[in-house]
Formats: structure tokens, sequence, C-alpha cells
């Protein structure tokens, strides 16, 4: 395998061009050294239907006409949808780019029963503000109809149909491009409305969180934390440790990750889930399938967490959404396996695996993409793991059911 460094999530940067003209040759090198990448360590081809000789074989002679370092991307990007992975991306972009899912859209959808249809809303963002709601089904994308619209995202090279390719390039187009404002058309209740999520502010540029770390007693004596995606933040360590100490006479404790999309550190993993524990338990499953695929010999083993300072013995609820991504996910898994949280919410991101990232020679662009896979300790893949406790959210719109379904759990679990 070639060298790599595990990584849970990283910061985009903006195209900056480089005074430096690189060769025709030296972005070939580049690409080869990107899809061979790939080709010898991405985890997930056992349930994939891409063709990824066929993707080298129309994408490689294209790398030959590109003359810039934003062409380039813009040519990785379309490589990258052949694995329709929200978990393997770029660590640059330009203004043509598509925002990244989950961290840079605000809609989450898929296709049900050929439908395309919203399945959740992120709370406080633009197309919350802009009245848009779970159930609405998708028309048109800035005026172009939707099924047109997602040609451009779709994989190219499947052996056969896969409906997360299309689901995959549903999420994407919703998310939009960084350069533009979104148009987005639904009918729901027998009415074809539209709504434009980035106006007046576009708040997927402009959101600014309250703090790292949210906290407060509710009424009934519920302590409740929110931790506002700084989950890739050691800083976050001894501020957790500060709320949960200050919140040690609540008869219960609600933890909301429905706002880390972002992933983060298994150092911040570790340190949330050991406040909770007062013995050391195994918390998740790792899987290094690049070894096994190159010498025949299967590695996977079982990470351990330990307990933290004095631990909080009652109750715990975790909240989750679509907007719980990759340690964040990791942590939930780890609650679970733990037998220590009741979880309630919608499906997470359903990132795959943990993520390495690489460094291309010459352009110097990284890129990440998941090498090993992870489990529930019980063997369930960390992808497929779903909620204890799913609100219908569409019974309580303009409110926040998940963290209602929450706070009437404790009332009425004493």
């Amino acid at each position: 395998m070639k060298k790599g460094i595990i990584v849970f999530c990283f910061s985009l940067f903006w195209l900056h061009l480089s005074s430096q003209q690189l060769s025709h040759q030296q972005y070939r090198e580049d690409f080869d050294y990107f899809w061979t990448t790939i080709k010898t360590d991405y985890c997930y081809w056992d349930k994939k239907q891409t063709d990824w000789a066929k993707v080298k074989s129309i994408f490689s002679p294209l790398a030959d006409t590109v003359t810039s370092k934003g062409s380039f991307i813009l040519l990785l990007e379309k490589v990258l949808y052949e694995l329709y992975d929200h978990h393997a991306s770029l660590s640059a972009n330009t203004r043509e780019s598509q925002r990244l899912v989950p961290t840079g859209t605000d809609i989450w959808a898929a296709y049900i029963n050929g439908i395309p249809i919203i399945t959740e809303i992120r709370l406080g963002f633009g197309a919350d503000k802009a009245g848009m709601t779970e159930g609405m089904q998708i028309i048109a994308f800035n005026d172009v109809e939707i099924e047109t619209a997602i040609q451009s995202f779709l994989a190219k090279t499947l052996k056969k149909e896969d409906v997360e390719s299309k689901n995959y390039a549903l999420r994407l187009l919703l998310a939009g491009k960084h350069s533009e404002i979104r148009k987005i058309t639904v009918k729901y209740k027998n009415k074809q409305l539209e709504f434009f999520p980035d106006q007046p502010v576009n708040l997927l540029k402009e959101y600014k969180y309250d703090g790292e770390i949210e906290s407060k007693t509710l009424h009934g004596n519920i302590g409740y934390i929110r931790i506002n995606n700084r989950l890739g933040d050691n800083n976050l360590i001894p501020l957790f440790d500060s709320v949960v100490t200050s919140l040690k006479t609540t008869k219960a404790l609600i933890l909301d990750l429905r706002e880390t999309p972002g992933g983060g550190n298994t150092t911040v993993a570790r340190s949330i889930l050991g406040r909770f524990i007062t013995k050391e338990e195994f918390y998740q499953k790792h899987e290094f399938t690049a070894e096994e695929k190159g010498y025949g010999v299967k590695r996977s083993w079982v990470e351990i967490v330990s307990p933290r300072k004095t631990a909080y013995t009652k109750p715990l609820i975790l909240l989750v959404n679509h907007w719980t991504g990759s340690v964040g996910e990791g942590i939930t898994i780890g609650f679970d396996a733990l037998k220590r949280v009741t979880i309630i919410g919608t499906d997470m991101a359903r990132l795959n695996g943990a993520v390495y990232s690489y460094t291309m020679p010459h352009t110097g662009i990284r890129f990440s993409f998941p090498v090993e896979k992870l489990y529930h300790v019980n063997g369930t893949p960390r992808e497929n793991f779903h909620p204890t406790i799913q609100p219908d959210l569409l019974t309580q719109k303009g409110q926040d059911p998940i963290l209602n379904k929450a706070i009437d759990f404790i009332k009425n679990h004493k």
C-alpha cells in the first residue's frame, strides 16, 4: 500500500493557481498516481458496480488535455463521481465544484420507489429557512428537470444499475456549486412550489455556530450538550469535560451529534465515550482490506476505549441525523456497543469507513477515500447502522421532533 495518513476530514481550500506551469506529462503522472492508489487501496469495491479499468480508459486521455490545476481538479472530481462515495474527496476545489456532502448541503434526498424525495432538512440552514420540508418530491433544479440535471454526476462506468449512484448524484446536485444560487422546484400536496434556499443569505457559506459546544439544562433537570462540528479539534476535550462536569447533577443527559458532518479524529471520539463508562470496553472493529488483497492475509482488529475522569452514569440519550458524519457515526456505534445510550434520530450520513489522505507528487493536490472498513463490534457495517428510535419528521413541522422525542422518552422512562 502506498504511504498515507489516516484522517477523517479536512478543510477545503480555494484553489490558488501557481505561477509554475506543469507539463502534460506531470498532469498525466498525477492522474495515474490518483487512479492507481484508489484501485489498490479503496476498500469498498465489493459493493460498487464501477468498472475502474473503464474509468481509466475514459478519463486518462482527458488528462493529456489539461492545461491548469483548475481544469485538472474538475477532471478528478468527475473520476470520483464514478465511485459515488461521499467519503471520497479532494482537498482543493474551484468555484465550479460542487459542495461536499454532507458538510456542504442542507437537503438530504433519495430515490424512493423511483421518485426523488426529500427525506430530511438540515435545521437552521437555508432550505429550512426557506420552508422546505421532508416528503417533497424534487421536480427541477435551477429550472432543469431533475432526471436531466443529475446526469452530470451519475457514474458512467457501472457494470449494472445501482440506485446508490442516483442517490449520490441527486444529493451532490442539490448541494449546488460554490458559484451558484440554487432554485429548487418541488411537488408537495398536489402543488408545484419553488424555493430559493440561498437567499437572502447563503447559509452554507455564512452560517455561524454559537460556540464549539452548546449546553443547558432543560425543563425537568435534563442536561443537553450539542457539539458544533468540532470532532476534529483536540481542544474540544477539556471543553467537553468541563460541560459534562457542570451537568453532573442532572437526572439524564442528551448528547446532540446532529451537527457534526465534518468528521473528526478518534482521540476526540474516545475522549467523549470515556466520560460515560467505568471500565475498558471494545467500541468498534476495523478491517484493512489492502493487506488481504495484496497478500491473502486478512487484517482486522477491535479498538478499546478507556474510562476518563468521573463517569456520568445516569441515562444518556444520543441524537443523530444525516449530518452525523464519519467520526460522529463512530461515536454512535461505539455508544451502542457499550450499551450505554438510547439513540434517537434518522439514519446518519452513512459514510463508508475510515479515510486515508494521499498527496499527488506534482500538483500537490491531496485526495482522501475509505481504506479501512469500520464495523459495530457486533459485525454490522457502520454505514448500515440504524438508530433505536426514528421519529416521524413530518408530524412536528416547525419544531424539533428528534429533540422532542428524546425529552418525552426521558420523562416516560424514569
